[in-house]
């Protein structure tokens, strides 16, 4: 698998994972609905916590792999089952009401500043960071189209399009779920938008199993 592909395969799954509904869509959805200003303040630190994944991962993978080279199976076998079931539980979920949804007639939209959007940004990379799910996300999507010598280019590239794809998502829900309309089309869709994030990233998972079962 050459570095392109390798950067496109792992570029879109990191999309489909970064869309799937969890604590951040939560955190950065409450905070849009509150204040647009702290919304975009919230993705950002998303995007931050995104590049700290990406840098931790690719340095410890490749450690870990030259140190004991079974691992690299192991982690998709083991990644690939917990994405399906993560997959199982967003389409279980999807009719579940988001909390979101009960703060939408909130007045203080916009009125986020100074301090306080700092804090927010750092909020969001808190949340980022501390959430154990996202690290074995990003440990089994990198084990599944990381080469095993990666090129220097590529381990430059991989950190600067994760940040921009979370961060990019996450501006997307704060703009999004800080306007009244946007905001009550997703709700009203929501079950077969999360439906179709759980099945994607359902079989995302299933193609890592087989792959460790075949042993590539």
């Amino acid at each position: 698998m050459n570095s392109t592909l390798s950067l496109l395969g792992i570029a879109g799954a990191m999309a489909v994972g970064a869309m799937s509904p969890g604590p951040s869509f939560v955190m950065v959805a409450r905070t849009a609905v509150a204040s647009r200003t702290e919304g975009l303040a919230a993705a950002l630190g998303m995007g931050a916590g995104g590049l700290v994944f990406a840098i931790a991962a690719l340095a410890g993978l490749q450690a870990a792999f030259l140190a004991v080279p079974g691992l690299y199976l192991a982690i998709k076998g083991f990644g690939g089952a917990y994405l399906v079931y993560l997959g199982v539980r967003i389409w279980r979920g999807a009719r579940q009401p988001l909390p979101v949804a009960q703060e939408a007639g909130n007045p203080r939209a916009g009125q986020g500043r100074g301090g306080r959007t700092f804090r927010t940004f750092l909020f969001g990379l808190a949340t980022q960071v501390s959430n154990p799910k996202t690290a074995v996300v990003y440990a089994s999507i990198f084990a599944a189209f990381l080469p095993h010598d990666v090129p220097l280019a590529l381990a430059l590239a991989v950190p600067a399009v994760i940040f921009c794809i979370e961060t990019g998502w996450y501006t997307v829900v704060a703009l999004a779920l800080s306007s009244a309309a946007p905001r009550s089309a997703y709700l009203h869709y929501k079950v077969w938008i999360d439906r179709v994030a759980g099945g994607v990233m359902g079989l995302l998972g299933v193609r890592l199993v087989w792959s460790a079962v075949r042993g590539n």
